[in-house]
Formats: structure tokens, sequence, C-alpha cells
């Protein structure tokens, strides 16, 4: 069910807590918007990117930030629902990086699932991605 406009308020500002902690590079700041069980799930657009628990978690933020001179992200369409104190969320935008001097810029998508705990909302999952290279629009499959 759709989210009334406090519940979308609260999960957009998470969400914008993730955006700015990417951009100042603010790994503990993310952390703090993150449940502390150890069975939390977020996974990444890499290959090898699936972290459960908030260790693997900061390892895998170090390695996104020790790995880019810059990273941040622009989300230009979202969707959020929720039922008792679970909300989910799904956005869509850009990510901008600055890797070896290079500028890198590529779509993202992100879904994630977010737990009301006193007066917060907490990320319990997430999942990155970007979207398939050589698929087309119209496609339901890459090119082989």
């Amino acid at each position: 069910m759709k989210a009334d406009t406090q519940t979308e308020a609260a999960v957009i500002a998470a969400l914008e807590q993730f955006q700015h902690a990417a951009e100042q590079g603010d790994v503990e700041s993310f952390l703090a918007t993150c449940a502390p069980e150890a069975d939390i799930v977020f996974i990444g657009t890499g290959a090898d990117e699936k972290r459960v628990g908030r260790a693997e978690i900061q390892r895998q933020l170090e390695r996104d930030l020790s790995q880019s001179e810059r990273l941040s992200f622009d989300f230009d369409w979202h969707t959020v629902s929720a039922a008792g104190s679970v909300a989910w969320v799904a956005t869509t935008g850009m990510g901008h990086a600055q890797v070896a001097g290079q500028s890198v810029d590529f779509p993202y998508r992100l879904t994630g699932v977010l737990e009301h705990r006193g007066d917060r909302w907490l990320w319990v999952q997430m999942h990155a991605s970007v979207p398939a290279a050589g698929q087309t629009e119209g496609q339901s499959f890459p090119a082989s």
C-alpha cells in the first residue's frame, strides 16, 4: 500500500542520508541509518557485492570510497509503500564517480526495505543495480 505522506518523507530522508554520506565519504553517517542486526543485507552492483551484517556493509562502503575520488547519486524517481512498521522504496537515477581521474556516470537503481523503530526508519535491506549492458530498450534480455 502507498505510504502516507509522513512515512514517505521519513523514508526519503533516509535515502537522502545515504546520498549525503556517499558525497561526504562518511561511512559512519550511513551506518547510523542501518538496523543493528547481524542479518541486514546489502547487495551492490559488483559480482562480489553481497554483504550481510554491519561489518561487511562497512567494509563495502569503505571499499567503494577508496576506489573513487568522488561519489554521488541523483535520484529522479521514487515510490514508497508501507505496511505497519515496514516500508519499502524503489528509486532510479544517475550515479557519478571520479575514478582514477576519470568521470564515470552510470544509470542507477536502488530498492530497499526499512523498519520503523522508535522515531527512526532504519535500513534492513538494500539492493543497488545498474541496467544490463547490451540490453536495448524494449528487450527483456541482454544481447548474446
